[in-house]
């Protein structure tokens, strides 16, 4: 087949908070609506996380994300990437549960830890919508987002037990080694997987040598792999259409970013895939099918996931 770009939308995260912007999906039918939205916008997966429909807080909660992925699914055959990342201060046992739970054909499996700091988003936030919002992100000041090599371990082994393929989150160029070992381990198994997410504080800036160097880097120590480029904030669309230029695949969503343009909010994450895929196109690329990701990442397919 020839070479397709993949559109992944991250839909809500764990990031950001409610305040923030008032088109930031919350509840389960809202987190829905935003997914079919950028399916039919021309995104070939989903990234998702659960939220407290009552607060907006990330939420670990099974029967939530089980709400949400079969919601979807009852609506398009868009391929779904269920979070191990979570919200911050879960859980290990938290952020895998939904693994073997709902054996989902792509997840999330973050490639090493990192300093996630969100604090400096305190002080743009004047009137809070919920009191929980601001201390959970100037309790980033110190936090480590964890992922050992034991954790990782469980991770992979537990997604392969269930036919998930793995996306390694990677948030800097130590992480591409953090992959190359645990393969060369025969923990990781082809194919591989790789978004490079960019641009977060304790991470990688977020420029274009950098994205270039991290695909030289993975291409050296991983020989061959699949790849996606995300960008966090203002950064989004220069990098994702730099990484397609490269030949790469693109992630955007509100998750990742809540404007569209300096100033202007994004009123959904089908926008933002709207926009991404308009400058694919114009770089005369075609974008990918929920189909034609399977089949370019190597995925199981939707009839067999249990939700």
């Amino acid at each position: 087949m020839a070479k397709k770009t993949i559109i992944t939308a991250a839909i809500t995260g764990g990031i950001h908070t409610p305040s923030m912007s008032p088109y930031l999906p919350i509840t389960p039918q809202q987190i829905i609506d935003d997914a079919v939205g950028a399916y039919q916008a021309g995104a070939a997966a989903v990234h998702i996380h659960a939220r407290d429909p009552e607060t907006g807080r990330p939420s670990p909660d099974i029967g939530i994300i089980r709400q949400i992925v079969s919601g979807i699914k009852a609506r398009c055959n868009v391929a779904i990437c269920i979070t191990t990342g979570g919200g911050l201060g879960m859980t290990i046992e938290q952020r895998i549960a939904g693994i073997p739970d709902m054996k989902p054909e792509l997840a999330s499996c973050n490639a090493g830890s990192v300093n996630f700091v969100l604090e400096p988003a305190a002080a743009r936030i004047t009137n809070p919508k919920f009191d929980w919002e601001i201390p959970y992100l100037k309790g980033t000041w110190d936090m480590i987002f964890q992922n050992t090599f034991k954790g990782i371990e469980y991770y992979v082994t537990t997604m392969y037990e269930n036919h998930t393929c793995p996306e390694f989150e990677v948030y800097d160029v130590g992480m591409i080694n953090n992959v190359a070992f645990l393969l060369n381990r025969g923990i990781i198994k082809r194919p591989i997987y790789i978004q490079f997410v960019m641009g977060i504080l304790g991470g990688i800036p977020a420029t274009v040598e950098n994205l270039a160097f991290m695909v030289k880097t993975a291409k050296d120590l991983l020989g061959d792999f699949n790849w996606s480029c995300a960008a966090a904030g203002k950064a989004q669309f220069s990098l994702t259409a730099a990484a397609a230029a490269m030949g790469g695949n693109v992630r955007v969503g509100l998750e990742d970013n809540l404007y569209l343009r300096p100033g202007v909010l994004a009123k959904s994450s089908a926008e933002q895939v709207l926009q991404i895929r308009s400058i694919v196109e114009q770089l005369g690329q075609e974008i990918a099918s929920p189909d034609e990701a399977r089949q370019i990442l190597g995925l199981k397919g939707i009839d067999k996931v249990a939700y």
